[in-house]
């Protein structure tokens, strides 16, 4: 009940942003907007919404590709409603904490235990996290080489902060990984602390249950080095799944009869989106993914076309993840009402 209460909390919390955002995006020229709005091409909106579609399906395959590993009986479809179930955690908590439990969870009741539900979901975050960075290292090199945009001195900088934190993570999990003794060395030295400190009650206990966390860690990883080609095809799949969601705002732009951005300048500016979202700590990147979208497209376009392209970007590839999602929760064989 308690999680069912955080979900509600974190819902409640979208919502309020979303009517902040709203207001700030159309309280200066709202007929405008709905004119342009009521203009759109659905054609390119059915594009757009078919490339988000690729990126859960290719997030899917990924997915579908590690998890046979460990269970021949997995249907893809099931794997696929766990990618939705998946958009709606990742979207309505901080950070997009929420996903990577419930896929766990998920994962059980198809059959997988706890224990290797986590090497997937480990095993997973690790290729994602590489084209993550890949991408984000492209844009950067680009736009030094071609000058996409106009140099803002706060957006340079988040942008800067942004890509070193995931390239970190990514660092970091390579090398948590690979050096078992070292990071075994170092949790040691840390839970003795704490119980110095009194914060950990149980030493013995606390460094037996956190050995047994970096043992599966490792062996996700080990997986990952001794089958090469599955390490390979899932970084494709992430990198092309990655691509497919970046190039989605110019389909919307195209939708809105507007054709002054290329391919390149989209798909930089979507990375760079992305890489300020990704530490803004409210559900969804809520107000920096919006205020680094205005920015980084503003290069490009402008007033009303600007503001719809915002909202019906926003819709596609954020609101409409958690809707179905959130259809997907009740399509799955187990009730979201049972998780604690």
């Amino acid at each position: 009940m308690k999680y069912i209460k955080n979900i509600k909390k974190n819902a409640f919390i979208l919502i309020l942003i979303l009517i902040i955002i709203l207001y700030f995006v159309l309280k200066d020229d709202f007929l405008n907007i709905v004119n342009t709005l009521s203009k759109v091409n659905l054609s390119w909106i059915i594009i757009a919404i078919l490339f988000v579609v690729i990126y859960w399906l290719l997030k899917t395959v990924c997915m579908y590709m590690i998890t046979k590993e460990y269970s021949k009986k997995i249907k893809f479809s099931n794997v696929f409603k766990l990618t939705l179930i998946t958009q709606f955690f990742n979207g309505i908590t901080p950070f997009s904490t929420g996903g990577q439990p419930m896929e766990v969870y998920y994962l059980s009741k198809m059959g997988i235990k706890a224990t290797k539900g986590t090497n997937i979901i480990v095993q997973n975050f690790i290729l994602y996290q590489m084209a993550l960075i890949v991408h984000g290292l492209l844009a950067i090199t680009l736009n030094y080489q071609f000058h996409v945009f106009n140099e803002v001195a706060i957006l340079k900088e988040l942008t800067l902060v942004g890509f070193v934190i995931n390239t970190f993570v990514g660092i970091g999990l390579l090398f948590i990984s690979f050096s078992t003794k070292f990071n075994k060395k170092v949790i040691k030295l840390i839970i003795n602390i704490c119980y110095k400190l009194g914060i950990v009650k149980n030493k013995e206990e606390t460094i037996d249950n956190w050995m047994e966390k970096l043992n599966e860690y490792h062996e996700s990883a080990m997986l990952l080095k001794q089958k090469k080609s599955l390490f390979i095809k899932g970084f494709i799949y992430n990198f092309l799944g990655l691509g497919a969601f970046y190039i989605i705002p110019l389909f919307i732009i195209y939708s809105l009869g507007n054709y002054d951005i290329n391919l390149l300048q989209a798909l930089s500016s979507s990375a760079y989106v992305l890489i300020i979202g990704a530490f803004v700590p409210i559900p969804g990147g809520s107000g920096g993914i919006e205020y680094g979208f205005m920015q980084f497209f503003g290069n490009f376009i402008s007033g009303t076309i600007l503001s719809a392209s915002l909202l019906i970007w926003r819709f596609i590839t954020y609101y409409l993840g958690i809707i179905l999602g959130a259809i997907a929760i009740n399509l799955f064989k187990g009730d979201v009402n049972r998780c604690e």
